[in-house]
């Protein structure tokens, strides 16, 4: 058995990676903390984990728990991951953190977005950690920067068409909409029930600390320069992620290419479903409490532009649900291990 601390244990995040850790066959949680519960039984704070996990959540002290876990994945805010990384990677542990702190390669534009970055140094040893884009890389990685939600439910179905030179670079728009669970368990007046509920917002329009980590990463698999149009919406439900985004197809690219393009790229890969063939779209209930991203598309003939649509949980596929995956990968087990929930009916 492995061993797991998960730093930051109760956010939504943290409680998640909990979740799903507790019930994984190729691991043992022995360590959770948290600063606002610490002394406190991780199932009085979280009752439904009742029966499956009954750790004591602690004060954070690297020093102290470093030696009782193979490998930690970090719940915290930003910042705070690139000074206790360090510690950890020098006493040879394997790190996945879910903060944005090591996403980057370009530390100027972290800055830019975040604070100063003072573990510079590490940045070309970490490796983002879109699971079905960078398996390859995430095999041999100690350090994964897990991606931020809306990276993960935008970048993936358009890889595959850049890749492939289907789809022009320069026209990309893209717009998402979020639970509220992505806004963190932290108490704030924007994500108060009255102030989401019968409400649906465009926020942070055009200036979104996820829009420069897309581009990134499209400018790195594309080899050119691409930024595009990213907006986020909250939508007052609890969980889930519906992204659409919108190009320009290049001339005489039909539904079959996309399609085909799409198949032989996400070959093999468990928690990608494609749902052209189904002549359906994607519905973020479909996919609530899974892995599971799901793409559809459909082709606007009269602009000869596709719309590209995807689905996730925001908090599994989007968060905590893929840092097990990275595990998954960095440890050799299989990559659906602790992952496979058949998805709700309704």
């Amino acid at each position: 058995m492995i061993r797991v601390g998960v730093v930051g244990a109760t956010g939504y995040a943290g409680a998640e990676l909990v979740r799903i850790l507790s019930g994984h066959p190729k691991v043992k949680l022995t360590v959770v903390t948290s600063r606002q519960y610490a002394g406190i039984r991780f199932d009085k704070i979280f009752p439904s984990m009742a029966g499956h996990i009954d750790l004591v959540c602690e004060e954070l002290s690297v020093e102290r728990i470093f030696k009782r876990a193979d490998i930690f994945f970090l719940s915290l805010p930003h910042k705070i991951p690139m000074e206790i990384v360090p510690f950890l990677i020098n006493k040879g542990k394997k790190v996945i953190d879910l903060s944005a702190d090591f996403r980057f390669k370009n530390h100027t534009i972290y800055s830019a977005y975040y604070q100063q970055h003072t573990a510079k140094d590490l940045l070309e040893k970490a490796v983002y950690g879109l699971s079905e884009i960078y398996y390859d890389k995430i095999k041999s990685a100690d350090i994964i920067g897990n991606p931020g939600c809306y990276p993960t439910s935008a970048l993936l179905p358009l890889i595959p068409l850049l890749k492939a030179g289907l789809i022009d670079s320069k026209t990309i728009i893209t717009d998402s909409k979020s639970g509220v669970s992505g806004a963190g368990r932290s108490l704030a007046l924007a994500s108060h029930f009255c102030e989401v509920n019968e409400s649906f917002k465009a926020y942070k329009v055009a200036v979104h600390r996820h829009n420069p980590e897309i581009n990134e990463i499209l400018s790195h698999e594309t080899g050119k320069d691409i930024k595009i149009t990213f907006v986020p919406h909250l939508v007052p439900m609890t969980r889930g992620m519906l992204t659409t985004s919108y190009a320009k197809l290049k001339k005489n690219v039909t539904a079959e290419k996309i399609n085909e393009q799409m198949k032989s790229f996400y070959s093999g890969r468990p928690f990608i479903r494609l749902l052209y063939d189904n002549k359906m779209l994607p519905d973020t209930i479909r996919v609530r409490g899974t892995n599971y991203c799901d793409i559809g598309f459909v082709i606007d003939r009269q602009t000869n532009r596709i719309i590209l649509i995807s689905a996730i949980d925001n908090l599994v596929k989007g968060a905590s649900g893929q840092a097990v995956q990275n595990m998954n990968i960095m440890l050799g087990f299989d990559e659906t291990a602790g992952l496979i929930s058949v998805p709700y009916p309704i």
